[in-house]
């Protein structure tokens, strides 16, 4: 592919290089921070050599190219828009400048628990694994020692992430804050320091409380597998820390600062954060039980369908906060299993699209997607495939909805969080032919439905759209008495070039043709062809009798950047006389102050001894426009 033209292609359609604020790439992606989105064409950017896929999420256009050909486009890109280099974080600091203050806090979520995943994951398989090999041993079907080392250590290790869980969560909000990450893992430790009854093996009830200054009690007890209370006495401690490094002296700062900042905060941790946002905390867990608990499974089959939906405006990332507090509360997470209900209908939603489609480029993009989001990763399905098309989406919605009702009425927990899909299983152990049937009954629905309603091969949609859109008049011969005949591409009054008010067209500098004044916002082509060219405004096409024609939909209409004008074809497309090649919206058009009167040009005039025309007269699409002398 030619790295250069695709990369000046999507500057152009992005709104060029005036329109970037920054951008960066991985593995796979052009990663874009665009100052203003509505100027960008996503159905034009998917018509760029070598893209695979486009979509925005967090705030970023987000371009798949592929491994070993993203960073040859991206090279290209920086050097045609005379940008500087940026990192992907460079790239996200600029899209969460433009984003709004929930968004802020959505993210904000996501930085914390994004990079302690993995611990959280571990302890989860390992637990699951621990259950499974009891409930084995003590029912009588394997024979195993629980008492043998590597039983006993590994019972131990399963667990460790939850119980010092608040020294993570500290760890990694200081870090996100701006504080000492160290300082807030010190305060995660003095949430669960030995001191404190504990909240894991607490059977008697609370047995020590603290009499704070003579007017209230707290219960001396440890806050292991609390997440809002961690991150709420992180967030103080960091806002105390950088107050005091302003006004400390810099001879004190390294004892003064530290010192203050935990024990200010671990006292008002202990004595008012903690209580009260353990309220808070395990109300809002109780409350979220209690909706996904409604009989028959009704409140899951809302909240599975609705998990995809709050993927893409990025509310997911704080769902670990609800995985984290459930196992706190009754040792398992019945969340999880809705989420990895709704991740598999996606990729099944996906699945169905590839297997259906002819579309080569598409079926490239669509399967290994699908593949994707059954290992727990949906973006690239639902910014890639399913919402492209939107049935696809609503398919999978429900599907999702479908394989979550069925978990929440078998009682279908999981061990751990941070793994939904196929791997999910493992999280699941304890019951796992229930996951194996969510996970069918899920990617099933999704399956049937997309399959049958929610997506229609591009093929047959196009057979269909010309069937019923073609104008009787394109049925003519193209060539008769030895003269070629190019029909109307617009219905609409035929007028000479002079009356565009264009002096380019007026003195024929392109070529010799007609314009027409529009009746109708369709563009038909006006003989068999292969497209050379899409551009938001104009069209180019090479007939197979070698006739070039530009169709240039309004005037000055290039400023218009594409708005309000939706093709449908794409370049190097081969098209019958007849078939509807682009929509556009006169009204608005005309409303920006543009004219839509629109030149009909043959580029290689100078090959023909004629080209002529009857001015003032009215034609419908496919009646005859042009006649060409050889």
């Amino acid at each position: 592919m030619d790295y250069k033209k695709s990369a000046a292609e999507i500057i152009e359609i992005i709104g060029g290089k005036e329109n970037i604020v920054s951008a960066a790439h991985c593995a796979t992606r052009l990663r874009m921070v665009i100052a203003d989105n509505s100027k960008v064409n996503n159905e034009a950017l998917e018509e760029v050599d070598g893209v695979k896929g486009v979509f925005e999420a967090s705030g970023q256009l987000q371009i798949i190219f592929g491994t070993g050909v993203v960073n040859k486009v991206y090279d290209e890109f920086i050097s045609i828009a005379g940008i500087a280099t940026s990192s992907k974080e460079d790239v996200k600091k600029a899209a969460a400048s433009k984003a709004n203050p929930f968004q802020r806090f959505i993210k904000t979520l996501g930085d914390i628990f994004v990079p302690i995943i993995p611990a959280i994951v571990a302890s989860g398989f390992l637990m699951g694994i621990m259950e499974t090999l009891n409930f084995l041993i003590n029912n009588g079907y394997v024979e195993l020692s629980n008492e043998s080392s590597l039983f006993v250590l590994a019972n131990m290790f399963a667990n460790t992430a939850y119980v010092f869980l608040p020294v993570l969560i500290g760890f990694s909000a200081a870090k996100v804050f701006g504080g000492n990450p160290f300082l807030g893992g010190v305060i995660g430790m003095i949430m669960v320091h030995p001191n404190l009854q504990n909240a894991w093996t607490m059977t008697g009830g609370v047995e020590k409380y603290l009499d704070v200054f003579g007017m209230w009690k707290v219960p001396l007890v440890g806050y292991q597998g609390h997440v809002i209370s961690v991150i709420i006495a992180v967030f103080v401690m960091v806002t105390i820390e950088k107050w005091l490094h302003k006004h400390v002296p810099a001879m004190f700062d390294l004892f003064i600062t530290p010192l203050v900042s935990v024990f200010v905060t671990g006292f008002l941790t202990m004595t008012v954060i903690g209580p009260v946002f353990n309220f808070v905390e395990s109300g809002i867990i109780n409350g979220i039980q209690a909706l996904i608990s409604i009989p028959l499974g009704i409140g899951s089959l809302i909240m599975g369908a609705l998990y995809a939906p709050t993927v893409v405006t990025g509310i997911h990332h704080m769902y670990t906060i609800i995985d984290l507090g459930q196992i706190k509360e009754f040792g398992c997470t019945y969340w999880l299993p809705l989420a990895s209900s709704a991740n598999i209908a996606q990729g099944a939603a996906a699945l169905a699209v590839a297997l259906k489609t002819s579309d080569k480029k598409l079926k490239s993009m669509a399967l290994p997607s699908s593949l994707s989001a059954f290992m727990g990763i949906t973006e690239p399905a639902i910014f890639g495939v399913n919402m492209r098309f939107f049935k696809p989406f609503v398919c999978a919605c429900i599907g999702g909805g479908c394989g979550a009702m069925f978990a929440s009425v078998t009682s279908l927990g999981a061990t751990g969080t941070g793994v939904t899909g196929i791997f999910g299983i493992l999280l699941c152990l304890n019951a796992p032919v229930k996951y194996i049937l969510m996970f069918a009954i899920s990617a099933g629905v999704a399956f049937v439905l997309t399959w049958l309603f929610g997506y229609q091969n591009s093929k047959d949609v196009d057979k269909k759209a010309k069937e019923t859109e073609k104008p009787a008049g394109f049925e003519k011969e193209p060539e008769m008495d030895g003269a070629l005949h190019v029909s109307a591409p617009v219905s609409g009054k035929v007028v000479s070039l002079n009356e565009t008010g264009d002096q380019t067209f007026a003195a024929e500098v392109i070529g010799k043709g007609a314009a027409i004044e529009p009746s109708e916002g369709k563009v038909y082509a006006p003989f068999d062809a292969t497209i050379r060219s899409v551009m938001g405004h104009a069209i180019g096409l090479e007939g197979k009798n070698g006739v070039e024609v530009l169709i240039h939909i309004g005037i000055d209409t290039v400023k218009l950047e594409g708005k309000y004008y939706t093709p449908h074809c794409s370049q190097e497309q081969e098209v019958k006389a007849g078939d509807l090649l682009m929509e556009f919206d006169m009204e608005k058009i005309q409303a920006e102050g543009y004219r839509t009167i629109t030149p009909v040009i043959v580029t290689n005039t100078d090959v023909y001894e004629s080209i002529l025309a009857d001015m003032d007269r009215t034609v419908s699409a496919g009646e005859e426009l042009l006649t060409i002398n050889k």
